[in-house]
């Protein structure tokens, strides 16, 4: 028997939908990983991008655990010299909750250019409200 291999034109787009609320961050950047590579399907195959959309809500109730809101760092670098920026994840999760679960996201895809693509399949929203009603996406429930 041959082994399956996933072409462009088979793939079927799901769209899921999480709610991040009081899920411990590291665990939502687990699975949403796993979804958008698309190995929750039988489908999978490694060098074809066979994921489905990720909608993320309520990204401002997700949980960080410890003491990770005061001593976990975000750093950016303006390539000048000096430039180096730290912002705390309790300041990065006031301002900017949707690049805190994108951050986490991204670092448990490999880092190639597929990978780039699959982030582009990752929506994330600070509130409640998402304009993705339209693709009728998939509540799933994130084991926390």
């Amino acid at each position: 028997m041959k082994t399956y291999q996933a072409k462009n034109g088979d793939i079927e787009r799901t769209w899921y939908l999480i709610d991040a609320t009081d899920v411990p961050l590291g665990r939502l950047a687990t699975q949403v990983a796993h979804m958008l590579r698309g190995k929750d399907k039988p489908t999978y195959t490694a060098h074809v991008d066979t994921g489905g959309f990720v909608v993320i809500i309520n990204a401002r109730k997700v949980k960080l655990t410890g003491r990770k809101l005061t001593e976990k760092f975000y750093y950016r670098h303006s390539q000048t010299p000096g430039g180096l920026t730290a912002v705390s994840a309790g300041e990065m999760l006031e301002k900017h909750p949707d690049r805190v679960v994108s951050h986490a996201v991204k670092g448990m895809l490999p880092k190639n250019t597929l990978a780039r693509r699959q982030m582009t399949k990752l929506k994330v929203y600070p509130g409640a409200e998402h304009p993705h009603a339209a693709q009728k996406p998939v509540k799933v429930e994130v084991r926390g």
